[in-house]
């Protein structure tokens, strides 16, 4: 019994022995644990993103304040802005509707959070991808967006970046359609509060979505990000961005006691330290602010033909300003305008690079009937071939200012015969056209050229935009698209023809005020 009861005791002080051993071992691990979620702990506190912010005055254009506004920064969710951007242009020029459905690809389905988590193969309507990009920030649905209009997530990114280079934001490529890390993405404070200023001016009936504060989609009610809604008076959007590379970013739009301001802070250690921020720029700069609109709208100008993508950067990333500014004179994209777009009437003319402009419309009235023969000088020294978006001209209509010019080489139009724009001669070459009861004007002599683009759509859109703006120089102009062909690529040229000299020289003064670019040309 003793040596039983001995055994006992042993058996009781190991047991004893081994639950100290293993609490022992539970201690230090949690001990380790502990000191390894300090250690990330202080590494998150010593994390401090570079900060840059600026306030721009909406309406004098004034810079109010600037801290490394011109520093390299990665735009985050801040894309989102550039895609809603082009997601209006299209719903103004009437392309797509609010109410459109918009397909989910398996590659928009596969983004990272924050997302709707909406499967391939459904939809969504456009008006309920615009509130979700607003309010929750969804990277499925801003590809969704990006996706529907450029076909592909690349294709859509080089559409952005195209047309941030028209609106002057020229530190600005993207790379992505939703702002999820990608180090060539790269922005800066500046270039956002362009942009910020530019979707006011080019969509007031738009731009409303960006002061949404909640939506339901679903059963599931999705809140703002943008805190400042609500918490600071004045404030109407417009939008927040997280990475880990740029920190907590925003880009918001106070408008207090006829003051309108735009504040821009990127590098916000924490979404709180950024509307702090944020806060205190506006509260020290509205005050002070411009009560009075001076400033032009944000127009969109004619600086990219195409974009040039520019090499991957180094990290740290460098400035990429070498590399993403690949700009001709005579191109870029689509219009920025206060105005609605009204279309109208223009004919498409297609010619060659290096194709010189017959002096049709120097010609004596008597000499522009059907079959005379144009002077001597005027030459066309290659071939390409019509193309039109207006009807053929109605029978025994007389023919137009300008026309078509039969050739019988591509080198000149030697003995070249004016003949009707609908005429389907063979190895036509266009120069222009209109119609007969314009033909008063062709005395002018000049003509005025107001932007290149890629897409002809955006060209006609420069043409109304224009006319509009210029009405008392361009009202009885006859406005015209030239399809130029430089390789592979091809540009249409936005022109007015049927000018005097003064009324082209007042037209591009007047169009130059408001930021449309214009250039002057003698037929």
């Amino acid at each position: 019994m003793s040596r039983r009861g001995g055994q006992f005791r042993r058996a009781i002080r190991c047991s004893a022995l081994g639950l100290a051993a293993v609490v022992l071992v539970i201690a230090v691990a949690g001990d380790a644990d502990a000191r390894a979620r300090r250690g990330r702990a202080t590494a998150a506190a010593g994390y401090e993103p570079s900060q840059s912010s600026i306030v721009v005055d909406a309406n004098s254009g004034a810079v109010m304040q600037a801290t490394n506004a011109d520093a390299i920064r990665h735009p985050a969710s801040l894309t989102k802005i550039m895609t809603l951007y082009l997601l209006f242009e299209r719903l103004e020029s009437g392309k797509i509707k609010l109410n459109d459905e918009l397909p989910v690809s398996p590659h928009a389905a596969s983004q990272a959070p924050s997302k709707l988590g909406l499967k391939p193969g459904e939809t969504i309507s456009v008006e309920s991808a615009i509130r979700a990009v607003v309010t929750k920030s969804a990277n499925d649905v801003a590809v969704i967006i990006g996706e529907a209009l450029g076909g592909d997530e690349p294709t859509f990114a080089r559409m952005m970046t195209s047309k941030a280079r028209a609106l002057g934001m020229t530190q600005t490529t993207y790379r992505n359609a939703n702002g999820l890390p990608d180090d060539q993405q790269v922005t800066t404070a500046r270039d956002q509060a362009l942009l910020g200023r530019a979707i006011q001016d080019r969509f007031p009936n738009y731009y409303h979505y960006f002061s949404t504060r909640t939506f339901a989609y679903r059963g599931n009610m999705m809140r703002n990000h943008n805190h400042l809604l609500g918490a600071i008076e004045g404030v109407d959007g417009i939008k927040t961005g997280y990475i880990h590379d740029s920190g907590f970013n925003i880009v918001t739009s106070v408008r207090r006691n006829k003051r309108h301001i735009i504040a821009v802070v990127f590098g916000g250690r924490t979404a709180n330290a950024r509307d702090a921020r944020a806060r205190a720029l506006i509260e020290n700069s509205i005050n002070v602010a411009s009560t009075t609109r001076t400033a032009p709208p944000i127009a969109e100008g004619t600086a990219m033909a195409e974009t040039k993508m520019p090499a991957k950067p180094p990290t740290p990333m460098r400035d990429p300003r070498d590399e993403a500014n690949a700009v001709t004179a005579s191109s870029g994209p689509s219009l920025g305008s206060t105005e609605p777009i009204r279309p109208i009437a223009v004919k498409t003319v297609s010619v060659q690079a290096g194709t010189k402009m017959a002096a049709l419309s120097a010609m004596p009235s008597d000499a522009r009937k059907l079959g005379a023969p144009p002077p001597p000088a005027a030459t066309v020294t290659t071939i390409a071939t019509i193309k039109s978006d207006l009807p053929p001209a109605p029978p025994g209509s007389a023919p137009g200012i300008l026309g078509v010019l039969t050739v019988s080489d591509s080198k000149t139009a030697q003995g070249a015969s004016l003949v009707s724009a609908g005429d389907k001669s063979p190895e036509p070459v266009v120069v222009a056209a209109s119609t007969a009861d314009h033909a008063a004007k062709a005395r002018g002599g000049w003509m005025i050229q107001v932007g290149a683009f890629p897409d002809e759509h955006n060209a006609k859109e420069r043409l109304s935009a224009a006319q509009s703006k210029a009405k008392e120089q361009l009202g009885q102009a006859d406005p015209f698209t030239e399809k130029v062909a430089k390789g592979d690529k091809a540009l249409y040229r936005a022109r007015f023809a049927g000018l005097d000299k003064d009324q082209a020289e007042n037209a591009c003064k007047n169009l130059k005020l408001i930021e449309i670019p214009c250039i002057l040309l003698k037929n």
